[in-house]
């Protein structure tokens, strides 16, 4: 015979996890905002260019040496300068993806995806 949870019960329980659930949402929410928010750097080159990029993955500011600027080879900068904002962007996408995480216990939940 199976046990049987009252309808009131049921209702409570449904109700704190909604409650739960809206807490996760707006702490998602307030996670996002900071790190879109915050600045990631890196740099290539041993340190020739440095790229800084926000949450959004915008490209906030970008420094070059001017000792690495050479005419006579312009794709070894550009080849510079794509590393390092690659590795920028990198960074604020593994924070996005960890700080997440952090909040859903590691849990894929289904219209949620979109903060993520």
């Amino acid at each position: 015979m199976k046990a049987r949870i009252p309808k009131q019960n049921q209702d409570m329980n449904q109700a704190a996890m909604m409650k739960q659930l809206q807490q996760m949402q707006d702490n998602m929410q307030t996670t996002q905002k900071e790190i879109e928010e915050s600045e990631f750097s890196a740099s290539s080159g041993g340190g020739a260019v440095e790229v800084v990029v926000n949450g959004s993955h915008e490209m906030k500011s970008i420094k070059i040496q001017p000792d690495v600027v050479d005419p006579e080879d312009v794709e070894m900068l550009e080849d510079m300068v794509i590393a390092a904002t690659n590795e920028a962007m990198r960074k604020a996408t593994e924070t996005m993806e960890r700080e997440m995480s952090k909040i859903t216990g590691g849990m894929n939940i289904p219209g949620l995806g979109g903060l993520i």
